[in-house]
């Protein structure tokens, strides 16, 4: 792993690990109310297919896409997103849930689907390019499943998205994702959430309450493993009726745009302080950068922790100060170098989602703000560079007509 450049992350040591090819389960007659345990919603509870998930009515605590009118300010969104999102002995979900709601974070929960298949029902996943059952990232117990879903659905509940990081996480030239067809990008989502809508099939746990909402429904992107295979992966995300895609690395500081329809939210270069070069804005890419393994030099976690938080401040406020773009951060539930990066995370958590105009967010609701701006708008708002603020200030940039180019130097 050479320092100093953009190494995706390459591979996820993952803390926990959870059926057929095909994607099924309809909408279910039972119902109750008010049922499911502190939090639900108070309405009618119907659940769907063997009760695994249910529609409890729309998500709470979603913020209202309002349209950005002549001389605003954009607000500035950060979004903090979590590679494989499950609970383990380390209990980092259920903890940065509670960070989120101290500091009015909505944040995105990739889950990987293997995390709710249980190790003794391996066989029901069928990966491609691989013989069935495999799984790099291995597949879950009883307790880690159950755990996890109590995550899953507190932080749907409190706002967060529900994303998918897909199954296996297999990486590389030989069978890896970067390989695989559309048809078979398609095959693995649909294996996804399979996973997610049938637990109670593949687990047994028929006395837990579901998750409070339809996947089918609420499943609108994710993040492939490695960051590899977007090109097929789009095709496929279209067919699956995603609205975004998070799997680009390499992407600048700058307003998004669609790919063939679908919003391309990619991991960010951003400043490697110390360094003329920059690196991907997720947790891993430092680490690759820094030490290249998970366990490197104990006297160093100190300052490689603060080297990534510094990093993640000042591509925060190259945007809040400049042209206001999307921040996008990923991470992992992981204690690499002793766990220096969840708490640089975790300092920049605390630092940037309180100041004013600051909007922390999960990745559907940014697709739903960008949704409902005018086209001239976000033209305008793509032509500012990278930390490039409007000559003459905010006030009056949004009311003139669309630029010339797409996008200034």
């Amino acid at each position: 792993m050479a320092a100093g450049r953009n190494v995706t992350a390459g591979f996820v040591i993952a803390a926990i690990l959870a059926m057929a090819a095909t994607c099924t389960g309809g909408q279910g007659a039972d119902s109750g109310r008010g049922w499911g345990g502190p939090g639900y919603p108070a309405g009618p509870v119907r659940l769907i297919g063997d009760g695994s998930t249910a529609y409890t009515g729309r998500q709470p605590r979603q913020p209202r896409a309002e349209r950005l009118k002549p001389g605003d300010t954009p607000p500035q969104f950060v979004v903090f997103s979590w590679d494989g999102a499950g609970e383990d002995g380390q209990r980092l979900f259920s903890h940065f849930r509670a960070v989120g709601r101290a500091y009015g974070a909505s944040m995105t929960y990739f889950l990987s689907g293997v995390y709710l298949l249980p190790a003794e029902k391996r066989a029901l996943y069928a990966p491609p390019r691989h013989q069935r059952g495999a799984s790099e990232i291995g597949f879950n117990d009883i307790d880690g499943i159950r755990n996890t879903l109590e995550q899953l659905r507190g932080a749907w509940l409190e706002g967060s998205e529900v994303g998918t990081h897909f199954n296996g996480h297999f990486c590389g030239p030989d069978g890896g994702v970067g390989t695989w067809t559309t048809e078979e990008w398609i095959s693995e989502t649909r294996q996804a959430r399979y996973f997610v809508q049938h637990w109670k099939t593949t687990t047994g746990l028929a006395d837990e309450p579901p998750l409070p909402f339809d996947y089918a429904r609420e499943l609108v992107g994710g993040r492939a493993p490695c960051l590899e295979g977007q090109r097929n992966l789009l095709l496929a995300a279209k067919a699956m009726g995603f609205r975004y895609d998070a799997s680009s690395s390499g992407g600048l500081q700058v307003w998004p745009d669609k790919t063939d329809g679908i919003w391309n939210f990619p991991l960010q270069q951003v400043p490697m302080p110390g360094h003329s070069y920059e690196t991907l804005s997720m947790d891993y890419n430092f680490l690759a950068n820094q030490s290249g393994t998970t366990r490197g030099d104990p006297a160093r976690h100190a300052a490689w922790g603060e080297q990534m938080r510094r990093g993640l401040l000042a591509a925060f406020y190259r945007a809040y100060q400049g042209n206001r773009a999307p921040l996008f951060v990923g991470n992992h539930f992981e204690s690499w170098n002793g766990g220096t990066y969840m708490r640089a995370v975790e300092d920049t958590i605390k630092t940037v989602c309180p100041m004013p105009d600051v909007r922390c967010v999960s990745f559907k609701q940014l697709a739903d703000w960008l949704d409902a701006q005018e086209p001239a708008v976000l033209a305008r708002l793509r032509a500012l560079g990278v930390g490039r603020a409007p000559e003459g200030g905010w006030p009056g940039y949004l009311a003139a007509g669309p630029p010339s180019v797409r996008r200034a130097a």
